[in-house]
C-alpha cells in the first residue's frame, strides 16, 4: 500500500537528481554527503545563507571532513528545471513547510515525488494535499547551523538516522532507491513501510526540545519532561496512533550513529535552541509540543505541560528573548495554572 498508486514518474535506470529544499542543519548535512557520494544535488536556500552557499559554497564540517563544497544552490523553487528524475527533500522546520509547499506546487509537476524529511508529524499530511507521491523519513541526525554558510555535523560512523517509507504507509521503488541512495552517502537508511510509527517516537523526544531553548536550569526539568511524555502517550492512546515503543526505537538506534565531539566545535543544544539563539523568529514548538494540544482537544485529553510549553516559546517570540530566559519554577507555575 502507498500514498496513492504506485509511483512512476522515475525511470527504472535513471538516478535521482535531489532537491534539498530548505538547507539548515539537516538538508545541508544530507545535501553535503549525497553531493560528496558522487550523487546530482541541488539545495534551496534563502537569504543571506543562500547568499553565502551561491558565491563561496558550503562549509561542511563533520568528524571525518572539513571541506568547502561547491554545490548547486538557487534561492527559490522557480529557478529549478524540473524533470521526471527529481526528487524533493522538504528539510525546512515545520512551520515553513507550507509556504514552501505553495510556493513548490506552482513549478513542480505534481507526480514529483515530496519526501518529508523534518520533524514532527503534521507535514506529510499537508504535503497530501499538493502532491499525491509523499513520503515519509524519520530524522535523527545531530547537526549544528549557526552561520550563514557552515554547517557542523557530530555524527560518526553513520552521518544519522533516515529511514523513508510511503505515506500514510507502504513502499515502492522510489522509497527504496530513496534508501539506498542514502545508505551508500553514509546514512543509515532502511525502508519501513510503517515509518509513521518511529516520527511519533522521535516526536515523543522532541517535545523537550523548547524545555533546551526556554530554560536555563532545563537539568531540573526532569519532572516536566515526563509529564509532556505521559500527555502525549494519552493522546496517541485515545486517538489510536501508533507510536513505536521506547525499546524497539532504541533497539534501531543503539549503535548506529555515534554523536561525537568535532574538534573547535561544541555541541550546542538542538534546533530549536539554535533558532532562538540566530534569532529567526519563529520557532518549531507548535508542531511538536502544539501536535499534542492538538490531539488532546480533538480527544478530550488536557495537556497543560505541553499547552504551558507553547505558551512560553511563543512569549520567546513576542518578546526577542535569550535561550534560558525563563525557569523551571515559572514553567511550573504556568502548567499548574493550565491544569
Amino acid at each position: 500500500m502507498t500514498s496513492s498508486s504506485l509511483n512512476t514518474s522515475l525511470p527504472n535506470d535513471a538516478s535521482i537528481h535531489y532537491v534539498i529544499y530548505g538547507a539548515g542543519g539537516i538538508g545541508a548535512t544530507i545535501g553535503a554527503r549525497l553531493h560528496r557520494a558522487g550523487f546530482r544535488v541541488t539545495l534551496i536556500a534563502r537569504g543571506e545563507h543562500g547568499g553565502v552557499l551561491q558565491d563561496r559554497g558550503l562549509h561542511f564540517i563533520a568528524p571525518d571532513c572539513d571541506e568547502i563544497l561547491k554545490i548547486p544552490t538557487v534561492l527559490h523553487p522557480q529557478d529549478i528545471a524540473f524533470a521526471e528524475n527529481i526528487v524533493v527533500l522538504m528539510c525546512m522546520k515545520s512551520q515553513h513547510g507550507l509556504a514552501a509547499l505553495e510556493d513548490l506546487s506552482r513549478v513542480a509537476p505534481q507526480h514529483t515525488p515530496i519526501v518529508c524529511v523534518q520533524n514532527g508529524v503534521a507535514n506529510e499530511r499537508q504535503a497530501l494535499r499538493f502532491f499525491p507521491n509523499v513520503y515519509a523519513s524519520v530524522v535523527i541526525l545531530p547537526a549544528v547551523f549557526l552561520q550563514p554558510g557552515q554547517v557542523v555535523s557530530h555524527a560518526a560512523n553513520k552521518g544519522g538516522i533516515l529511514d523513508t517509507g510511503c505515506y500514510p504507509q507502504g513502499l515502492d521503488s522510489c522509497a527504496e532507491k530513496i534508501n539506498a541512495d542514502l545508505a551508500s552517502a553514509g546514512f543509515s537508511a532502511r525502508p519501513d513501510a510503517l515509518v509513521m510509527r518511529q516520527k511519533y517516537a522521535k516526536l515523543l523526544i522532541n517535545l523537550a526540545n523548547v524545555l533546551q531553548a526556554g530554560l536555563h536550569d532545563v537539568a531540573n526539568a526532569k519532572d516536566i519532561s515526563n509529564a509532556l511524555r505521559r500527555e502525549a502517550l494519552a493522546c496517541f492512546t485515545a486517538a489510536n496512533i501508533d507510536c513505536m515503543g521506547r525499546d524497539e526505537a532504541r533497539q534501531r538506534r543503539d549503535g548506529m550513529m555515534l554523536d561525537t565531539h568535532v574538534p573547535g566545535h561544541d555541541r550546542t543544544a538542538g534546533s530549536s535552541w539554535q533558532s532562538v539563539q540566530r534569532g529567526t523568529g519563529d520557532i518549531e514548538t507548535n508542531y511538536l509540543n502544539g501536535e499534542i494540544v492538538l490531539l488532546g482537544r480533538l480527544h478530550g485529553i488536557a495537556t497543560p505541560a505541553n499547552a504551558a510549553c507553547v505558551d512560553m516559546s511563543m512569549r520567546m517570540l513576542l518578546e526577542k528573548l535569550q535561550p534560558g530566559a525563563f525557569s523551571v519554577k515559572w514553567l511550573s507555575e504556568k502548567i499548574a495554572q493550565l491544569s
